[in-house]
């Protein structure tokens, strides 16, 4: 990742709080040569990816097609996470996406956007949001309506 990713990233990071601990794994993509085969490649990385989270978390699934996430909306469903003390597995898919047997084992799939952004950014979009969350159900006065 850029410098600046890595940058952005701890700055959210070390801004929760203790309870909210933010656990990322990054796993290597697959090499693409010249004429990939794109769904063997979308398959096997899902199957790295699934193999990487825990069998008790909730799984979270970052996907086009996801139902659209509003800030608010997240901040609920980060309240209702931290209440049922539930560990949740975000995943950012590859380039190309990721698998629908990923897709299928996710109880929930959400999208950030109808927009497409580089993965970098969206890792920081979405650690800021989960701080901008947590900072509604504390009112903080990060979030500003």
């Amino acid at each position: 990742m850029p410098d600046w990713v890595e940058v952005a990233s701890r700055d959210f990071v070390k801004r929760l709080p203790a309870e909210i601990k933010i656990n990322a794994i990054f796993l290597p993509l697959i090499k693409r040569g010249k004429n990939p085969d794109i769904s063997r490649i979308v398959r096997d990385e899902s199957r790295k990816l699934l193999s990487a989270v825990p069998r008790d978390n909730l799984l979270l699934v970052l996907d086009v097609k996801g139902k659209p996430l509003s800030t608010v909306k997240l901040s609920v469903m980060l309240d209702n996470w931290l209440q049922q003390s539930q560990d949740v597995s975000i995943i950012i898919g590859g380039p190309d996406g990721v698998s629908d047997e990923l897709l299928s084992q996710a109880s929930v799939k959400l999208s950030l956007s109808e927009l497409t952004f580089p993965h970098p950014l969206v890792r920081v979009i979405l650690l800021e949001q989960i701080y901008r969350a947590w900072s509604i159900l504390n009112n903080h006065p990060y979030h500003r309506v």
